[in-house]
């Protein structure tokens, strides 16, 4: 796993991944965090977790994507279901979900510049150094980077 400071979504608008990869919630929220950016940035990304059955079990550990086109560069954005639920107490973020994710991710977009934030370890209240290990064995061989944020 590659390392490096700066905003993730500024990044991909440079061209900088072919893939960039968000952690969400099972609600339809994209309320806050950096989910709430993309929202915001990417409405396709919005409209493709809209797309997908809300409050439904079975969609932990599953993805939705949307191609995006902004300024002549294209990637695409995914939404990682990492978590269940937003609201409560304790950690949110699902271990096994967040492997799933990355394997799919793996799968589908295996040879491609891969970016993506610290994913189930901000709101989501999961521990990173378990995070990171979980990525690092999912996308073992693929060009894939953690984006520190900084404004």
């Amino acid at each position: 796993m590659k390392s490096i400071q700066g905003d993730l979504i500024k990044l991909a608008l440079a061209g900088q991944f072919d893939v960039i990869i968000h952690g969400c919630n099972c609600q339809h929220t994209m309320g806050a965090g950096i989910a709430k950016s993309i929202r915001r940035t990417f409405p396709e990304a919005y409209e493709a977790d809209l797309r997908t059955p809300k409050s439904a079990l079975d969609k932990l550990g599953t993805i939705s994507s949307a191609s995006v086109v902004r300024n002549g560069v294209a990637f695409t954005v995914v939404n990682g279901y990492t978590q269940f639920h937003w609201a409560g107490s304790g950690t949110k973020a699902d271990y096994p979900a967040i492997d799933s994710v990355m394997r799919t991710i793996k799968r589908q977009y295996g040879g491609a510049r891969i970016g993506y934030p610290q994913i189930g370890a901000g709101l989501a209240g999961g521990d990173w150094e378990v995070i990171s290990l979980i990525i690092d064995e999912a996308l073992a061989g693929e060009d894939h980077t953690v984006v520190l944020f900084r404004p």
